[in-house]
């Protein structure tokens, strides 16, 4: 069985890394597996990148290029239209003659949309997010258009039918017609559902499969020799908060967060941001707080999630947050909203704190709740427990493994 693993890149960012823990997973229980990225950081020789220095920096050009349109746009969600033509990618996927090609994060100038239907073998594409089946925006702020056809973008704040949003739905209901063999897996229940009422998947056979973590990385260690570290002070406890461009885009709730924070009542404590350097202009809060630059690597991340003593994912619509897993995995229970794929992840008052959507003062209480809690170590043990029994890379790769038997019909 010779499986094809196609994301943007191997370890520059959370979908990303989603894709290459499979990929090492895969290789561990004996699968021929090859990746291929448009910007390669690791120096995996199972990871094929660009060929030259040159294609190098073309291939770093284009997710400035494809998100251009973004600049025209008075949005700060993400939103890819895909034309970017001429990637070299699917001469390299079919060079393989793979059995499966299984597609993760393809956006910024990897793959266009026309290009899927070159691909000449069966496909398996995870949604990371909503991309693969709306007219563009990764997601949706709720507004389902994309059961429909989209149009009337509430992510672009257009107001006319025949919109960007729907001409780039036009173009993949085009070519997915095209592609005869395609399964769909959502990593979160939530996302599952979203794509089986979508219009652009209806009659695709979608099923759902989490990522995979490698649970002997992300693991507990003592906490004063992370905090040494990050030059983080021993003697408080710790709320942790980390996202990719966590205080730009409104969607990871920098701005609800922030209210739950100057809602508290407890002391001994600190704040931490993680994925972004000190901002020029102070946040106004009421906790001392301290900032750690956006880590990518495998080894820096575990540390720095065990320097917390709660992590807080306040995202307003989420799919699978990593940054929940990994922490949770770590031992480091996490407050979050109660939408989307967290609560496949999060057990009220089990391993965490599911808020109510969009309260802040709800997302305060579940900060204190743990801070405060009589017996945090259970918190702790469940937290990583739950990452074990559902998560762990030998769990999930192995249904990966049957449902690409299941495909070739094995």
């Amino acid at each position: 069985m010779k499986i094809v693993i196609v994301s943007s890149s191997d370890l520059h960012g959370g979908a990303a890394r989603a894709a290459y823990r499979l990929h090492t997973s895969l290789l561990k229980n004996d699968i021929d597996s090859t990746m291929i990225v448009q910007k390669k950081v690791s120096d995996d020789y199972t990871v094929i990148g660009p060929e030259t220095r040159f294609k190098a920096l073309i291939d770093g050009l284009r997710p400035a290029a494809d998100h251009i349109i973004m600049k025209f746009t008075k949005t700060k969600t993400l939103f890819s239209t895909s034309y970017l033509p001429f990637s070299s990618i699917i001469k390299k996927i079919n060079s393989l003659n793979p059995d499966i090609v299984h597609l993760h994060w393809i956006l910024g100038g990897t793959i266009s949309i026309e290009d899927l239907s070159k691909i000449n073998a069966p496909i398996v594409w995870n949604c990371q997010d909503m991309w693969p089946f709306t007219g563009g925006c990764h997601y949706d702020d709720n507004c389902n258009r994309y059961e429909d056809n989209c149009g009337k973008c509430k992510i672009l704040k257009s107001n006319k039918e025949h919109d960007l949003s729907r001409m780039v739905f036009n173009r993949k209901d085009k070519i997915y017609a095209k592609i005869k063999n395609l399964t769909v897996v959502g990593v979160s229940d939530w996302i599952t559902q979203c794509a089986k009422k979508s219009k652009l998947f209806s009659n695709r056979n979608i099923i759902n499969i989490p990522n995979c973590f490698n649970t002997n990385l992300f693991s507990p260690i003592d906490k004063n020799i992370v905090k040494d570290i990050f030059n983080i002070p021993k003697d408080k406890r710790v709320i942790l908060f980390g996202a990719m461009n966590s205080l730009s885009d409104p969607r990871k709730g920098a701005k609800e967060l922030f209210e739950a924070i100057n809602h508290l009542k407890v002391e001994n404590t600190i704040f931490v941001v993680a994925g972004s350097s000190k901002p020029k202009i102070p946040l106004q809060l009421k906790y001392p707080t301290y900032f750690i630059p956006p880590l990518n690597d495998e080894v820096s991340l575990p540390l720095m999630y065990n320097i917390a003593d709660v992590m807080i994912v306040p995202s307003l619509q989420e799919n699978l947050a990593n940054s929940i897993i990994e922490s949770m995995s770590c031992g480091v229970p996490v407050v979050a909203f109660d939408i989307g794929g967290n609560k496949d992840i999060i057990k009220h008052k089990y391993n965490g704190y599911l808020a109510k959507k969009l309260d802040s003062f709800d997302m305060a209480n579940g900060i204190e709740w743990i801070l405060n809690h009589k017996n945090y170590n259970s918190l702790s043990e469940n937290s990583r427990k739950t990452v074990l029994q559902k998560f762990d890379s030998n769990v999930v790769s192995k249904r990966y493994i049957d449902l690409y038997k299941k495909i070739l019909g094995e």
